[in-house]
């Protein structure tokens, strides 16, 4: 399914406050019941269970996880949603250092408009210093 640009910038910005919600179970119910979310280099998660596994990663590490929607932009067939992620890394063996990092995710649809998959990128060597070291 090709992302439509005037419901994309809705369905970006519901996705993006669902990651606010500290609720990792309305992240996932924006991708198709056997959607992928795939982080960095990561393997990808599978389903709904597991993609609110990786939603609730983040949000325990982070409970005051802040998410900000930067851009979204239309491809043909795909859609790339950027995200600056902020929040106090406080959550089980965290080191209580702030960090800011920004990404972005590659969406594909399917039929049902929701994300088949998604595969998120980010400076993975930049977020290890902030996690040490802080902002």
């Amino acid at each position: 399914m090709s992302p439509d640009s005037l419901n994309l910038r809705d369905f970006a910005a519901r996705y993006t406050a669902a990651w606010c919600s500290q609720n990792p179970e309305s992240v996932a119910e924006f991708y198709s019941p056997e959607g992928s979310l795939r982080v960095n280099d990561g393997p990808p998660a599978v389903g709904r269970n597991a993609i609110a596994g990786v939603a609730r990663s983040f949000m325990v590490a982070f409970p005051d996880l802040c998410v900000i929607m930067t851009d979204v932009r239309v491809w043909t067939a795909r859609a790339e949603y950027h995200w600056t992620l902020s929040g106090t890394n406080t959550g089980p063996g965290g080191m209580g250092r702030r960090v800011l990092i920004s990404g972005f995710e590659l969406w594909s649809f399917g039929s049902d408009g929701l994300i088949a998959s998604s595969e998120g990128h980010f400076d993975a060597a930049e977020y290890r210093h902030q996690l040490e070291h802080g902002v």
